[in-house]
């Protein structure tokens, strides 16, 4: 309920900006440079200025009012309704939510079975008594959360514990946040994870999901440029659907924003397209590291300016693409509904940018969706199939 009133205070005070942009800007279109232009912007600075007072004062009495009933973040009675509700709302605005410490913001964990992992040996231990030297770690995509992982009743990470003796342990986080700002939280938390884990970890496999392939990539970057241990373990990587090149759909949205400000009566309303995350623009282009969106406006048109990031060497990355059309052919452009196959197995006409899977570790599934990724038959037999290679 605190997170929720303050996510709709500041959602009044952004639309109050948004009417006064709209309402300046008919004024100077109507009487520009008059005395009647400049008595009018002040009257209606100053109404609008009182409305946003009032907004602030009535949040405050509502933090003030439920703060005492308010546990930690992230540590209230959990179900998959409100879960993916959660996931959503970080997916969106998480970057908002953390900015502005708002309660709904979801912290950074590694769980197990949708129970948050405490990593400490003697509590990891407790957790996971039969946990063994081959860590699995599966990273979930933009607005989702760990329990997506179990769809139609399969879950990849507990059919591979079934099948081939696999721990695995399921990353939690605000999908909102910049792709590399996560990536340099995960690499610390899998740093932890190794320290801690209760047996020595032999080996080490991730498993991305969507834009959780991203995270992973951009971890490893981070990890090794920290001189972190966890990296060396690494053996496998697998990308399911994962936007290497970013999503036509994330680069349409950036062309509302250039649209509406193209006039200005319109122009306000892009605060309004802009209501995406950084998680969200940052698959435009399929950013990994700060660099490639530091100094510029998220918003703005830009070209693809990122640094590139070749797969990690020493690591056998596989990767899985879906199409729709049961007729795909390699040399087609169709996807999942929202990943292209070219973007998910990493093509890309620039050569320095284009992503060198072996032809033996890429696979299309026809007549698939992105969901399906996280459940289908054929999907798991191949993870299964390259993860026993």
């Amino acid at each position: 309920m605190r997170g929720i009133g303050q996510l709709a205070i500041d959602a009044t005070a952004g639309m109050v900006g948004v009417v006064e942009a709209m309402h300046a800007a008919i004024g100077r279109q109507i009487l520009p440079g008059t005395p009647a232009q400049a008595i009018l912007a002040g009257a209606t600075g100053a109404i609008y200025g009182g409305i946003r007072a009032i907004t602030r004062s009535v949040g405050g009495g509502i933090d003030a009012l439920l703060s005492p009933l308010s546990g930690a973040p992230g540590e209230a009675q959990s179900n998959p309704a409100r879960e993916a509700m959660l996931a959503a709302i970080n997916g969106i605005l998480g970057d908002h939510l953390a900015s502005t410490r708002n309660p709904l913001a979801i912290p950074m964990r590694l769980r197990h079975r949708g129970r948050p992992l405490h990593l400490e040996r003697r509590r990891l231990k407790a957790a996971i008594p039969r946990g063994g030297g081959r860590l699995l770690v599966l990273a979930h995509g933009l607005c989702m959360n760990d329990l997506q992982w179990t769809r139609h009743g399969h879950n990849h990470g507990r059919a591979l514990a079934a099948d081939l003796g696999w721990t695995p342990v399921y990353l939690h986080y605000n999908t909102g946040l910049h792709v590399s700002t996560n990536g340099r939280a995960f690499a610390a938390l899998l740093e932890t994870l190794v320290d801690e884990w209760p047996e020595r970890v032999r080996e080490l496999a991730i498993v991305g999901h969507s834009s959780g392939g991203l995270l992973a990539r951009s971890a490893l970057h981070y990890g090794a440029a920290a001189g972190h241990r966890w990296p060396r373990l690494v053996r496998r990587l697998f990308f399911l659907g994962t936007p290497h090149h970013g999503s036509a759909l994330e680069r349409a949205g950036n062309w509302v924003n250039v649209m509406l400000n193209l006039t200005p009566y319109s122009s306000p309303l892009a605060r309004i397209a802009g209501i995406r995350s950084a998680g969200i623009t940052d698959l435009r282009y399929g950013n990994l590291v700060d660099e490639d969106w530091q100094g510029t406006d998220r918003f703005h048109h830009t070209g693809d300016r990122r640094r590139p990031l070749p797969l990690p060497k020493r690591v056998r990355c596989f990767a899985i693409a879906a199409s729709a059309d049961h007729r795909y052919r390699l040399d087609g452009r169709c996807g999942d509904g929202l990943v292209d196959v070219d973007s998910a197995l990493g093509r890309h006409p620039d050569p320095s940018l284009h992503l060198s899977f072996s032809p033996s570790r890429q696979w299309v599934g026809r007549g698939m969706g992105h969901w399906d990724l996280l459940s289908h038959p054929e999907i798991y037999g191949r993870i299964r199939e390259w993860i026993a290679s």
